[in-house]
């Protein structure tokens, strides 16, 4: 493997070395001979080999440049191709210990898939690994036939199950934007990979992911124009959506489903954020959820981290039922706990790169340190816990400590201010 030379210390410009050296020191504490484990603490199913969270840490470890950490990912890369299913699935968490694989609970792990094709891509483009990319590329190949299939009537767009992704918990499904915005860059990084391995394009996979940028801008974006798209999926569906949309949140933020049932209206954070990463949005769109975010007041004064979803459902609204319903353990969804409006390191931490990368230094900066004050929240008397969530009224540190992916979150925003990007195009 190739790559620059270690750097375990905070960029010079960004700011907080004790968040960032803390956040390193776990993510070490996190690294294994098989990978990345999603939390060093002997908790439910988190001391396992997660492809979501894995791939996301190693996001944030090619952006630190530390070579230690950029090896685990390659190794939480491969366990993940050892592991795979019949038919393409990538598990949602392996515990190799005791040769335990999970592909999802109730349903799979739609997202799974996606994150792994990103992390493969993006260790690769990183380090110019040949070897690594060809022992995966029969991985990769079945990975792309089932996320075809996925799309279930070759429209385009992948059909996610309830519980089918990260918000496992939570209440959306059908056609969800978030797995809309990793299918596109896993296209990318499809395309990327088999110009050097073949030495020309894909002409067919360029143009599928050229529609689904198209079909992602059309289909979850409401504005003020009575015109439909060009590339609606469903013309009626569309125009009551957005019927529906027009008093709240059209024109403010992005749809975050649509389904045979209609669209979903709740500000999904993470989506949000990945649209204007990975450059679907524009300029406009962008400043319309900067101002969503600043004017809804969603983001507390004490401590600055968006919720994972917003606004929160209470016991008295008519989603509650179906969201007493999803849970895997216990139920974890109480207002501004979990999904259900709690305060994600996590998603914050995506949120300061794509400030960052945008020039809007200083709001990147003050969210920057919002994920440092909740990284550093007390949990069983111990300081510095990275929790899972913070509560989103009380502000205490919930679900479950040393959580890697929100550590991640620090380096990625400490990085991401000393000019690396999170997704490496060349």
């Amino acid at each position: 493997m190739t790559g620059k030379a270690t750097s375990t210390e905070a960029p010079t410009d960004s700011g907080d070395t004790e968040g960032y050296r803390q956040a390193i020191q776990l993510l070490h504490a996190c690294s294994t001979e098989e990978g990345f484990l999603a939390s060093r603490t002997e908790r439910d199913n988190y001391r396992r080999i997660w492809a979501r969270d894995g791939v996301i840490v190693g996001l944030a470890a090619l952006m630190s440049q530390d070579q230690d950490l950029i090896e685990t990912l390659r190794r939480t890369l491969l366990t993940l191709t050892q592991y795979q299913g019949p038919h393409g699935e990538i598990p949602s968490n392996v515990d190799t210990t005791a040769s335990r694989v999970s592909y999802g609970g109730t349903t799979g792990r739609i997202d799974a898939d996606l994150w792994y094709v990103i992390g493969c891509g993006q260790y690769w483009r990183a380090s110019g690994d040949d070897e690594f990319l060809e022992q995966v590329l029969p991985a990769l190949e079945k990975v792309r036939f089932l996320l075809g299939a996925w799309e279930f009537n070759n429209r385009g767009l992948l059909y996610v199950p309830q519980t089918g992704d990260w918000a496992d918990e939570y209440i959306h499904h059908g056609y969800v934007l978030y797995d809309q915005l990793l299918y596109l860059q896993a296209q990318q990084e499809f395309c990327a990979m088999h110009l050097h391995v073949h030495g020309s394009s894909d002409h067919i996979l360029t143009e599928r992911h050229t529609r689904l940028k198209h079909m992602i801008r059309d289909n979850y974006w409401f504005n003020d124009h009575d015109r439909v798209p060009d590339d609606v999926y469903h013309e009626v569906l569309y125009q009551k959506g957005r019927d529906a949309a027009t008093p709240h949140c059209a024109n403010h933020h992005w749809m975050s489903f649509f389904s045979p049932q209609g669209y979903g209206y709740r500000f999904d954070a993470l989506a949000n954020i990945l649209v204007s990463l990975l450059d679907v949005a524009n300029d406009e769109q962008r400043e319309k959820v900067d101002r969503f975010v600043s004017d809804e007041g969603i983001v507390p004064d004490d401590v600055a981290l968006l919720p994972a979803f917003y606004p929160v459902i209470e016991p008295v609204d008519r989603d509650w039922e179906d969201l007493q319903m999803s849970f895997s353990y216990t139920f974890k969804n109480q207002p501004y706990e979990f999904h259900n409006a709690g305060l994600w390191p996590m998603v914050t931490g995506f949120y300061v790169t794509d400030l960052a990368q945008r020039g809007h230094r200083d709001q990147a900066w003050h969210f920057l340190q919002g994920i440092h004050r909740a990284n550093a929240l007390p949990m069983n008397d111990e300081p510095w816990s990275f929790p899972e969530y913070v509560h989103g009224r009380e502000l205490t540190a919930k679900g479950t400590q040393y959580q890697a992916w929100s550590a991640a979150a620090a380096v990625m925003g400490h990085a991401a201010l000393a000019g690396q990007p999170l997704f490496r195009q060349e």
